[in-house]
């Protein structure tokens, strides 16, 4: 019997190469997703695409407010998403999504006795969010070990970073090479709701870079061609 897995999927590319990892690590995946108030909600039919391309167990889709908190330009409309890239963190943070997403797939993962979760971060070329850092990981793993009923009585849950130092030209490669049709995901931090990414927020900046270093044809769609050059 394949071991289960709970694999956070958001519907991007980084998500996605996981759950082909995850796939072909022999795992029966349980893809999740979080409807969490972002504003590219396209995304979220972009997972729905790829936890079915990649053969899925089941794809759950968990509905939190973090736009009631706000403070991010993904969950707050009146801060505008960046179109240019600036140092430091940028406002596209939002506070605590990865500890609350990865809380979420922990209690999954208890209820289906899996002990196994991956996630998409990436400490290379990213954005310079705090909660994908390796340290966040091992803090957020040891927690997992200590605040849960299965690991009292003996379990031991892991958490896997497959791409954590992967560059994202690596990172698309890897995921040619595993079967991923990279045109089902959507990573722009303000996709229309066709699912047309910008070109210009940070997300499809590393993500059309990705795709150029990796010498590998970009099946994004854009609103205008031209922008993400």
């Amino acid at each position: 019997m394949s071991r289960r897995a709970v694999v956070l999927l958001s519907g991007g590319l980084d998500s996605a190469t996981v759950l082909a990892i995850a796939r072909s690590r022999g795992y029966a995946c349980h893809a999740l997703s979080m409807a969490y108030g972002q504003r590219h909600a396209a995304e979220l039919a972009a997972a729905s695409r790829v936890a079915a391309s990649l053969e899925a167990e089941d794809h759950k889709v968990v509905h939190i407010g973090l736009d009631d908190i706000g403070g991010s330009a993904l969950t707050d409309q009146s801060i505008q998403v960046p179109e240019e890239m600036g140092s430091g963190i940028p406002v596209t943070y939002v506070p605590a999504r990865n500890t609350v997403f990865l809380s979420l797939a922990l209690g999954w993962a208890e209820v289906l006795e899996a002990q196994d979760i991956f996630i998409g971060v990436n400490a290379v070329d990213y954005s310079g969010y705090p909660d994908c850092r390796p340290q966040f990981i091992e803090a957020f793993q040891r927690l997992a070990n200590l605040a849960t009923k299965a690991a009292v009585e003996g379990a031991s849950y892991r958490i896997h970073t497959p791409l954590i130092d992967l560059s994202k030209a690596e990172i698309i490669r890897l995921g040619v090479d595993l079967g991923v049709d990279y045109s089902l995901t959507i990573s722009c931090y303000q996709a229309t709701k066709a699912g047309m990414a910008c070109g210009v927020c940070d997300s499809c900046r590393l993500r059309a870079k990705g795709f150029v270093d990796a010498d590998i044809d970009d099946p994004t769609v854009y609103v205008n061609a031209k922008r993400q050059r």
